[in-house]
């Protein structure tokens, strides 16, 4: 029986120093993972975001010049965007990071990834620009290799309408005094 007690302990002590290892392991990766920030840049350079390793905005540039050369609902949609790349670029980071502290073997560090993978997907495609390019020239008129429609030649000018005849201003009476107000001027 004293074989089964020596069997035992050393089996209790082969768990504990493997959960310790694991420990230490794992904390080896949560330390790693507590400095890690990405960033990403729009094509234009104008917006910058950076998310650290929890999918947390850590900062934004915006270029002085975006306000001239695009429109502001333009410019929030790109931070958006930009911060959903940054996020589900973590479970790749997370991945990297596992292979040199814990491994990916065990079923603890798959489930890891694979939450990160759920909790920050990748992004949808970028859309086509819904908003013209700033620096685009706007005309108004057909341009000059389009084909122009015939003119037509403009309508002659109508008549004005007859005005309706003005009342006849009543002569003062020769006896009604002339005080000069409504009277002829000249006498």
């Amino acid at each position: 029986m004293p074989d089964s007690v020596d069997a035992s302990d050393e089996m209790i002590d082969n768990w504990t120093k493997r959960l310790e290892d694991n420990a230490a392991r794992y904390q080896a990766l949560a330390d790693r993972m507590q400095g890690q920030t990405i960033t990403e840049r729009s094509k234009d350079g104008l917006v910058t975001v950076t998310v650290d390793s929890r999918g947390l905005l850590k900062n934004l540039v915006i270029a002085e010049s975006a306000a001239g050369a695009k429109r502001m609902a333009e410019v929030s949609a790109q931070v958006m965007q930009l911060v959903q790349r940054a996020q589900a670029r973590i479970p790749e980071l997370l991945q990297q990071a596992m292979t040199e502290t814990t491994g990916t073997g065990d079923q603890a560090a798959v489930e890891i990834v694979r939450e990160a993978q759920s909790t920050f997907p990748q992004p949808p495609p970028e859309p086509e620009p819904a908003f013209p390019e700033p620096d685009r020239v706007r005309r108004f008129l057909p341009d000059d290799n389009e084909e122009q429609p015939p003119r037509t030649p403009p309508a002659p000018p109508q008549p004005p309408a007859p005005q309706p005849p003005q009342p006849r201003r009543r002569r003062p009476a020769d006896n009604e005094d002339d005080d000069d107000f409504g009277g002829p001027i000249l006498s």
